[in-house]
């Protein structure tokens, strides 16, 4: 499950890019589960575009598939949920007891197989933002051909209450 917690970045500017060490100070992933190793631009509670390099070495290539190894489309839908996480910011009230979850993963497309060697472009624009949801349009392309699409939504939640 895709979850983060929302916080304030000194970042100001209307378009940023963030290298793996920014990336790291904003997200709780870590390898082999950090999807995100690179933002090209974020434009904070609007838009993203990063970067996921797809190599050979990553563990699920060992078992999907041995003889024919393609990302797994699930680990693409979290590459861009992570990416997602870096587009929301808040006005600098800061609530360390509040995280947000996945709540929904809608009409996503898989064009085609994502493999060793490709580097994807992700891609996360906000279509909605009210009440503690966000709604995003996000897209996977290699190489500027689409791989994958579809929409993600996330909830603000309690961390006591994610194992209650």
């Amino acid at each position: 499950m895709a979850f983060f917690q929302k916080r304030h970045s000194p970042l100001q500017d209307a378009f940023t890019k963030m290298n793996i060490l920014d990336i790291n100070k904003r997200i709780k992933q870590r390898p082999p589960f950090q999807m995100v190793e690179k933002v090209i631009e974020l434009v904070p509670n609007v838009s993203a575009k990063g970067i996921k390099n797809v190599s050979v070495n990553e563990p699920y290539f060992v078992g999907h598939f041995p003889d024919m190894p393609v990302m797994p489309g699930v680990l693409i839908i979290e590459s861009l949920a992570q990416l997602c996480s870096l587009v929301i910011e808040t006005d600098g009230a800061e609530d360390p007891d509040t995280v947000y979850v996945l709540l929904k993963a809608d009409a996503f497309k898989f064009v085609r197989a994502v493999v060793p060697g490709d580097t994807l472009t992700l891609e996360a624009k906000v279509i909605m933002a009210a009440g503690g949801l966000y709604k995003f349009a996000v897209k996977a392309s290699v190489d500027g051909q689409l791989r994958a699409k579809g929409e993600l939504s996330f909830t603000a939640a309690r961390k006591d209450q994610l194992y209650s």
